[in-house]
């Protein structure tokens, strides 16, 4: 799509190339990037944490009319990180600074001159100049109000952790609510997420903050709005034949998703720990597989344990779901929608669950949740699953396929990008 003319300029910064969308920011950035540029001229700038990933250049390269893509080394930018302790700021900010993108995001904008802008992820609005008061709308991607999940972090942990995870959450809120001051909108991925966000935004820690953040936007919470994350419901289809990666005659109960994420890591040792040793008293024959990609070395040795498997990077997920008896989503920590669950009830797997990784789903008239928060509850909810007759686990996925299909359209839910980006609200009218 490069050289496209009659659109207007689009500013699109992301934390993470937005591609493969193989992990949750990157389907929803990606999915994202595909719908505007059917709109706009895109000038991406965005930073590649996965040396693997630079092969995709030239496929995220095709929907924009200019592209910047910077290296960024994960312990690098740890250690840039902690600079960060020296001063007021969140580590978050110093982890995704670099020169050559705000060197990249002036040129651009000296080139093209003022346009609208998106960015996805707080992080990024650091590259972004001081608001003008003609200047285009700039809407805000937040995803999830990630410091939140700091001090969801700080409660799960001791000593010094705690005392980094608490700081970052305390002060990246503060740069979340000076981030939405300046937007002319804030977007989170659920309703809770943005009823959440508005809560903080209204709620200053202290009058001095709030008289600051008043002074510069005393309607930022009337500007925060709720866009979900849609399905391909295409390519997620039960009605395809997969092969099956599984022994022949399994009960398996699988978990997807990034295993270098700490809330995973947390979720599958729980499962593996607490849950899965009581199914294992009731049913011997039962397996529980890990499947995503980068496990830590914790979750590595999980597979050790009998009836546990872990596959590392897979090729294609939708296999280890087709052939699954259900799939767990046991996470204790959550933000936002968890879109191992809608890719698992988009292939008709049904799914047992904490109440956090639902929290961010719409209601879904008729539909049958299994789901507990304890470890005896969720081991009786997977038994119970694995125990199903066939017509029975496929009356209940076809629940969770029939809930995506009409909940989570992405081009109903990226309409709304559109119309925020050119007019910088949305009207009643618009949908929730």
């Amino acid at each position: 799509m490069n050289g496209t003319s009659g659109r207007d300029d689009l500013l699109f910064l992301a934390h993470r190339i937005p591609f493969p969308p193989n992990k949750g920011d990157k389907i929803r950035s990606f999915h994202i990037l595909q719908h505007l540029a059917g709109r706009f001229r895109i000038h991406l700038g965005a930073f590649v944490d996965d040396p693997n990933d630079w092969r995709y250049r030239d496929e995220v390269a095709a929907y924009c009319a200019s592209l910047c893509l910077l290296p960024l080394k994960p312990r690098w930018a740890k250690l840039r990180s902690l600079g960060g302790l020296l001063s007021a700021k969140a580590l978050t900010l110093p982890y995704y600074r670099d020169r050559r993108m705000r060197r990249w995001v002036r040129e651009t904008l000296e080139a093209s001159g003022p346009m609208r802008a998106l960015v996805f992820s707080s992080a990024m609005a650091q590259y972004l100049p001081g608001p003008q008061a003609t200047e285009p709308p700039r809407v805000v991607d937040l995803v999830d109000v990630d410091s939140d999940k700091w001090r969801q972090y700080a409660q799960g942990h001791r000593g010094p952790m705690r005392w980094i995870y608490a700081r970052e959450a305390r002060r990246l809120l503060a740069f979340e609510r000076a981030v939405a001051a300046r937007a002319s909108a804030s977007v989170l991925v659920s309703e809770q997420e943005a009823a959440l966000f508005r809560k903080l935004l209204r709620n200053q820690d202290s009058d001095r903050a709030r008289e600051r953040v008043e002074a510069q936007a005393p309607d930022a919470a009337a500007r925060v709005h709720a866009i979900d994350n849609g399905v391909d419901t295409e390519y997620f289809s039960p009605e395809r034949d997969y092969p099956n990666p599984y022994p022949p005659g399994s009960a398996t109960l699988v978990f997807t998703g990034a295993m270098d994420y700490w809330a995973n890591v947390d979720a599958v040792r729980f499962f593996a720990e607490s849950v899965f040793p009581l199914i294992r008293q009731d049913m011997p024959e039962a397996r529980f597989v890990i499947v995503g990609s980068r496990p830590t070395p914790e979750v590595r040795a999980l597979g050790e344990r009998p009836g546990i498997a872990v596959t590392g990077s897979v090729p294609d997920v939708r296999p280890y779901l087709a052939h699954a008896l259900g799939a767990v989503a046991p996470l204790r920590i959550a933000r936002g929608v968890q879109n191992k669950v809608l890719e698992a009830m988009a292939m008709g797997c049904p799914v047992v669950a904490t109440p956090q990784a639902l929290d961010g789903l719409r209601e879904c008239a008729g539909m049958e949740w299994l789901v507990a928060e304890e470890a005896e509850p969720l081991a009786a909810l997977a038994l119970r699953l694995l125990r199903l007759g066939g017509e029975e686990r496929s009356r209940l996925g076809g629940q969770g396929r029939d809930c995506v299909l009409r909940q989570y359209s992405w081009s109903e839910h990226l309409d709304r990008f559109v119309r925020l980006l050119e007019s910088g609200s949305l009207s009643l009218e618009a949908g929730p």
